[in-house]
């Protein structure tokens, strides 16, 4: 049997096998799975104090580097005192923005002396330093198989457990609280200086770790995180009630929209609002739908909520009424002769191939087929295709048709169409900078297959020093059978490949109907041939 108290990890995989598995019993089976998530927890601490480990260690390389540049600064040598400065900035890891750091206090709690007035280019300069500091937090993203921004969280989270938080980091290593939930403990201290952290720590934590003979479900380890989040909160805000007040201030500059796709093609449009904003657009739309629905709207509460909000953010008199240009991804198969290989909306994500045709090919419905009273007669929303062209064999894009013919526009749509989101391996940010992989100042031509699709801080952190990229595979674009390839070299030596995702994942390749030369392409096959072959 596999017991959970003080099981090694050793004696955890190997008894992970099939063969080992079948051999316990129901309850020796919940013993095993709790045994591996206390083990979870322990590699989370190991992995924190590494982390905290590698970045000490850049951190001691910058300080060196930050020497070599004031001594180049007093003798005057300005290119080299540049040179060091930005070595050295690569080697840092950035501060945490929402965090009393990244507001202007150092981590020994000093508080900001900047004036709510600073310009804009102030403002623009300190991002840009920010942002300079993204060589390490990149690294251990890469590592963790986690985008950069997750990486620099992970970052700051195992400084924050190693220097600041220790019975949080006893608490992991002994499996009483898992990753997730040490994240919240130090997000939930990150407004607060070194001090008051370690008391929030000592306090709420180690005040209610158990002993090792305890139940499972002792102290912090039977907390939800929501227990969590509520006692670090309660506990913070009563040592430092001014800092709670800074903190909702300061929150209010994050405001912010997204859309996050889910199935059925449908979206998520989610606002972070000042609570006060938010109670209002909500009573508002309660307020619409209830007037809508005493008049004799057939639409439910929820129907009739979301279609306002929609007109009243477009300025449209009906919501199906919004313009707007759609690029399918789609084969000449499932959009002529019936067959069900999923499309792809670039943004979106894959959708049935009977919805793109009917999407396609239906007349514009009057408002009345939708069920808005009142507002009959033919839509007024204008509709452009833009019809993107993928490899019958891979899906990968390899054209795309379009009536604009400016070049640069044209080459940064197809990027983004390509390349989905940005290039970096576990990286989903969305694409803001179209990337030359050899820099044009190097020779770097500007073409689709010396190009990729990369978000800001991840282009900032390629021109990094030690950091280097180069084009392993052209993709289609140059004739080539297999998608565009680039791979990736960090400052320790370190090496990834970033691959083109097919923009049909579920392209399945046609058997031929017949043999031999009266064997018919189709048209876009035709279509394909020369375009790769030019």
């Amino acid at each position: 049997m596999i017991e959970s108290p003080g099981v090694s990890l050793a004696g955890l995989v190997s008894g992970l096998g099939d063969e080992a598995a079948a051999r316990l019993d129901d309850a020796e089976l919940v013993s095993s799975i709790e045994a591996l998530e206390r083990a979870k927890a322990a590699c989370a601490a190991a992995q924190a104090r590494l982390t905290a480990r590698f970045v000490a260690s850049q951190a001691a390389q910058a300080q060196r580097l930050r020497q070599v540049a004031q001594a180049c600064s007093a003798a005057g040598d300005f290119d080299g005192w540049v040179a060091a400065r930005d070595r050295a900035r690569a080697l840092e890891l950035p501060a945490d923005p929402g965090s009393g750091a990244g507001r202007g206090g150092g981590r020994d709690g000093s508080s900001s002396t900047s004036s709510s007035g600073s310009s804009s280019g102030s403002r623009r300069r300190r991002a840009a330093a920010v942002a300079a500091r993204t060589g390490v937090s990149a690294q251990v993203g890469l590592a963790r198989h986690e985008s950069p921004a997750r990486g620099a969280r992970l970052a700051r989270l195992a400084v924050t457990l190693v220097e600041d938080l220790p019975h949080t980091l006893a608490a992991l290593t002994a499996g009483r609280l898992s990753e997730r939930r040490a994240e919240l403990v130090a997000a939930g201290t990150s407004h607060l200086s070194r001090e008051l952290r370690v008391a929030v720590d000592a306090q709420v934590i180690g005040a209610n770790l158990p002993a090792g003979e305890d139940p499972p479900a002792t102290g912090v380890a039977g907390w939800g995180d929501r227990e969590v989040e509520r006692r670090v909160r309660a506990c913070a805000d009563r040592l430092d009630a001014a800092a709670a007040v800074e903190r909702a201030r300061v929150a209010e500059s994050a405001r912010r929209v997204t859309v996050r796709p889910v199935p059925d093609t449908m979206a998520i449009v989610s606002a972070v609002l000042p609570v006060a904003q938010a109670v209002a657009v909500r009573a508002a739309l309660q307020q619409a739908a209830a007037a809508a629905r005493a008049a004799g709207d057939q639409r439910c509460r929820g129907q009739v909520m979301a279609d306002t909000l929609v007109e009243r953010v477009t300025g449209r008199a009906c919501a199906d009424d919004v313009d707007l240009e759609v690029q399918v991804v789609i084969t000449d198969r499932a959009l002529f002769a019936g067959d069900d290989t999923p499309a792809q909306v670039p943004g979106y994500g894959p959708v049935p191939a009977g919805w793109v045709r009917d999407l396609l090919s239906r007349d514009l419905p009057t408002s009345e087929e939708h069920g808005h009273p009142g507002r009959d007669g033919p839509r007024e929303a204008r509709m452009w295709l833009r019809r993107l062209y993928t490899h019958p064999g891979t899906g990968t894009l390899v054209a795309m048709d379009s009536t604009r013919r400016l070049f640069p526009a044209g080459l940064r749509r197809y990027l983004l169409a390509r390349d989905g989101v940005c290039r970096t391996p576990w990286c989903d940010a969305p694409i803001r900078h179209a990337d030359h992989v050899r820099p044009h100042a190097s020779g770097g031509p500007t073409s689709a297959a010396n190009g990729q699709g990369l978000c800001v801080a991840c282009n900032l952190t390629k021109d990094l020093p030690g950091w280097s990229s180069r084009v392993a595979d052209p993709g289609p674009t140059a004739g080539s059978s297999t998608p565009h390839t680039v791979h990736i070299a960090t400052p320790t030596g370190h090496q990834y490949a970033s691959t083109a995702p097919p923009l049909l994942p579920g392209l399945v390749e046609p058997q031929p109907t017949a043999t031999g030369p009266e064997a018919s392409p189709s048209p876009i096959e035709r279509w394909l041939t020369e375009q790769l072959a030019a």
